[in-house]
């Protein structure tokens, strides 16, 4: 007996150190992979966002098309570059010649700063000091500059960092659009292999739910951060032109960047709304429809976003709202994405384990609505 003991601790222990060693090199595999495929993560993760939000309008274009879904993905991704390689070209070409024109005009001496109203010394707690620099700097600019050469080298650093890394998530983008056309030609493929794989994680029925949770999530936030965005950046670009606003295709690249970012776009419309008036160059009738136009196409996010978020989603609004907004927070704009999704899911096995029956203690199971039985 005791020899049998010894026997089957020696095969226990042999059995403990090779599922230990097989671990240990498993772990290391998938570290290495993961260092490999990290310089690719984001544009990997923006290429399945893009793939998944663009599927069913893939889907019906390669019906109209005869079921040719390379020809469908390959005109999706053309358009979706000329729609967003046009106007970045156009508000680029403007922003570089209007930067040239200043520093034309910086080194001529002949740039002029207006003084500042004198409104603006009773602003709250800013109004005191930016009048006085505003009126510094209208008085005599080089001095000005020369005075603060610290502070402008440091703003101009901040500028030059943003306009660069605007520029690599751009070409990311770009990038991430034309992978995400090699995904949806090959999608029915592709949705085989991850419902495969998420069966095998998660089980038949809740890896199923698990796919479908996911897809529907990142296409309701879609529709519900950036096409809202898109929305109020198209009304209200449309506007400003009509209006004459100065620099309307920057504004409204701008609010469809404040719309991303879950801000108002009140914060756009209700300075050209006083611009408009304090111009004084058209009539009060056109001022007073200008006006109401920028006030209500401002405030849609209102209206749209309750209708479109959380569309489909087997998930209550707030969550995904919540979800998007603090992933945005901790990794930026692809967070709207992931982090709908995993609060999306999250709450899913939250309400799983809150539903799931207890069982009582002769194996019956104990529903949460008990009744007496006579």
């Amino acid at each position: 007996m005791h020899l049998e003991n010894r026997t089957e601790r020696k095969v226990l222990a042999k059995g403990v150190i090779e599922a230990a060693f097989r671990i240990g090199l498993i772990a290391v595999l998938v570290f290495l992979c993961l260092r490999v495929v990290a310089p690719f993560a984001d544009l990997a993760l923006w290429s399945v966002i893009l793939a998944v939000a663009l599927y069913p309008l893939h889907l019906r274009l390669a019906e109209r098309l005869g079921g040719r879904h390379g020809v469908s993905a390959t005109l999706l991704v053309l358009v979706g570059l000329v729609v967003i390689g046009a106007p970045t070209a156009m508000i680029g070409d403007s922003l570089a010649e209007h930067a040239q024109d200043g520093y034309r005009a910086l080194e001529s001496g002949s740039f002029e700063v207006p003084p500042p109203p004198e409104s603006v010394a009773g602003w709250p707690i800013i109004g005191e000091r930016l009048f006085n620099s505003w009126s510094a700097a209208a008085g005599n600019l080089p001095a000005f500059l020369e005075q603060n050469d610290q502070r402008v080298a440091a703003l101009s650093k901040v500028a030059l960092g943003a306009a660069a890394n605007s520029a690599v998530g751009l070409l990311v983008f770009v990038g991430a659009l034309a992978v995400a056309g090699v995904i949806m030609a090959f999608g029915a493929g592709g949705d085989r292999a991850m419902r495969r794989i998420l069966v095998r994680l998660a089980g038949p029925t809740m890896g199923v739910t698990f796919q479908n949770l996911a897809t529907a999530t990142i296409r309701s936030v879609a529709t519900g951060v950036i096409g809202v965005a898109f929305i109020q950046a198209l009304l209200l670009g449309v506007g400003f032109i009509l209006a004459g606003v100065p620099g309307a295709p920057v504004l409204a690249l701008v609010v469809l960047l404040i719309g991303i970012l879950q801000l108002p776009a009140l914060i756009i419309s209700l300075p050209v709304i006083v611009y408009l008036w304090a111009a004084g160059d058209a009539s009060a009738v056109s001022n007073i429809a200008f006006s109401i136009y920028f006030l209500v196409a401002g405030m849609a996010d209102n209206v749209l976003k309750p209708l479109l978020l959380g569309r489909g989603v087997d998930a209550p609004m707030p969550i995904i709202l919540i979800g998007a907004l603090g992933g945005m927070a901790t990794a930026g704009i692809i967070g709207l994405f992931t982090g709908a999704v995993l609060l999306a899911v999250g709450y899913q096995l939250f309400m799983a384990w809150v539903d799931a029956p207890e069982e009582t203690g002769d194996g019956d199971q104990a529903d949460g609505d008990t009744s007496q039985q006579p």
